[in-house]
């Protein structure tokens, strides 16, 4: 993972956003598996902290407990969303954005310029959040889940000078 990463960031409300290490893999293995159809083995979150160097890999802790995780690839000047999660249990509480608002300044920092993401048509609270932000929907990928042949929605955040949230 790269070391250009800014530390971790606590809030006001008590979160913890910080770099994945590898003792956050079984969590973020568990939060992939419980929040996907299709969760990634679990050999390419290790892969993600250990080996690749485009990696930018965030988890979310609260109560001391790892509540969200996101993992970025940031390749040139355009940062890739690759997952983001929420564990059930700490869902509605807007921990996702504020883990991806930190992740796109961080990467802003880096000379990102735009950030793109793809997500399934049917996840609605995942697209308003995205909306939120300034990402726009530009693309479709045709039956891209395996699972249910559902689209992808393909979105672009095009400027990162400005990104606010909360």
């Amino acid at each position: 993972m790269n070391s250009n990463q800014p530390p971790s960031q606590q809030d006001s409300s008590g979160l913890l956003i910080r770099k994945m290490i590898e003792a956050d893999l079984d969590h973020v293995i568990a939060i992939d598996q419980i929040s996907f159809s299709l969760p990634w083995p679990a050999r390419s979150f290790h892969y993600e902290i250990k080996e690749n160097f485009t990696s930018r890999s965030w988890v979310v802790e609260c109560d001391g407990q790892v509540a969200a995780m996101l993992v970025n690839w940031l390749i040139v000047d355009e940062l890739h969303v690759a997952t983001i999660a929420t564990h059930p249990d700490f869902r509605g509480r807007g921990i996702g954005k504020k883990m991806l608002v930190h992740a796109l300044r961080a990467a802003r920092d880096e000379g990102v310029i735009r950030a793109f993401l793809e997500v399934r048509e049917s996840n609605t609270v995942a697209l308003a959040m995205y909306r939120s932000l300034g990402f726009v929907e530009d693309g479709r990928r045709k039956e891209y889940y395996k699972d249910n042949n559902e689209d992808a929605i393909l979105m672009t955040l095009n400027d990162l000078a400005g990104i606010e949230g909360d």
